[in-house]
């Protein structure tokens, strides 16, 4: 459903900007699904690189925003599915470290429950189908988290031209840290709650 609908906006924003090559855009969407399914980097320079380009007059900025954001969906759901049919297999299959990923897929499973919606904004989305988050809930919290990504990253490329990598390499770091010490803090809550018990 969700990559339907995603297709559909990618056709009707090339469509109605036929001053622009199709080709533009196609190549955003393809780096944006590809960032957002498997391999981050490639969708976040051609979104740089099409917001730099909408500055120049060359692309639509709105147009710009739709694709990536389409993209970012196609990406993020594909990847969804991936984790929901096969991740969670894969990573409880018997081998090394059996134990502590059973644990940490336990754990990970009470956090999506809770906070699903707000972990897609700061995780892979094939994570949330390896915790077999809802469809219902899943599908919002990508759309929101693509928007985010989209408008920040091709807004600011607009705005501010090749220096928003750098910004934007400080928020990741930023990001990153944030999500390390909201993961310690769940640990450390969970272990003091279980003592006490």
């Amino acid at each position: 459903m969700g990559l339907r609908l995603s297709a559909l906006a990618v056709a009707a924003v090339v469509h109605g900007h036929t001053h622009a090559s199709g080709v533009d855009y196609l190549g955003l969407y393809v780096a944006s699904v590809v960032s957002w399914a498997a391999f981050p980097g490639p969708g976040e320079a051609a979104l740089i690189a099409a917001g730099i380009s909408a500055a120049h007059h060359h692309l639509s900025l709105a147009s710009v925003l739709g694709v990536a954001w389409a993209g970012a969906v196609s990406g993020g759901v594909a990847a969804w599915i991936v984790g929901l049919k096969g991740g969670r297999g894969l990573l409880t299959a018997r081998g090394p470290l059996y134990r502590v990923r059973l644990a940490m897929i336990a754990r990970g499973d009470r956090f999506y429950e809770r906070f699903g919606p707000l972990a897609v904004l700061f995780t892979p989305a094939w994570i949330a189908g390896v915790h077999h988050m809802r469809w219902s809930r899943f599908l919002p919290a990508a759309a929101v988290s693509a928007v985010l990504w989209a408008v920040s990253i091709g807004v600011g490329a607009y705005l501010l031209g090749p220096s928003i990598t750098d910004i934007a390499a400080d928020a990741g770091l930023a990001g990153g840290i944030l999500v390390v010490v909201l993961f310690v803090l769940t640990i450390v809550l969970f272990r003091r709650r279980r003592s006490h018990r």
